[in-house]
């Protein structure tokens, strides 16, 4: 079963439960979501979207793309001024972001030994985290 299917089968559960009903438009934008690259906006991700479902409309993306940040299948990545980015977190690993402040380019990362400093200094201080999120502002290789 591919990310966008399973993606597909949590959202009908979860919106059902909420007594949303599933729609056409938003499994289109769902499986768009899950086949894009990277850290999407909803503006990119309608251009995507209008190739194949032009009556696709920006508040029909806009809502299933927070859907699925409440529902744990997404993460919405906001960066200063700039419009918000959405990432897939179904079936991924965390990771942490170095985000470059000239062109926008955001690299993930992940490091084992900044996840146990970070564990440590909760446990330091009694704190069970629930989640976190690392970003890292600078220059990116090309800009710098």
């Amino acid at each position: 079963m591919s990310k966008a299917q399973q993606a597909l089968q949590i959202l009908r559960e979860k919106a059902k439960t909420d007594g949303l009903r599933n729609t056409a438009q938003r499994d289109a934008v769902v499986e768009a979501f899950f086949a894009s690259p990277g850290h999407v906006t909803a503006d990119e991700l309608l251009a995507a979207l209008r190739r194949a479902h032009p009556d696709t409309g920006y508040a029909t993306v806009h809502r299933t793309l927070k859907l699925l940040c409440r529902y744990g299948l997404a993460e919405e990545m906001k960066i200063g001024k700039a419009k918000a980015r959405y990432e897939a977190k179904l079936g991924r690993e965390h990771h942490d972001h170095l985000i470059c402040v000239r062109c926008g380019a955001i690299i993930e990362v992940h490091d084992d030994k900044i996840e146990d400093l970070q564990n440590k200094m909760a446990a330091r201080e009694g704190f069970r985290p629930m989640s976190h999120r690392l970003e890292i502002f600078g220059l990116c290789k090309k800009c710098s």
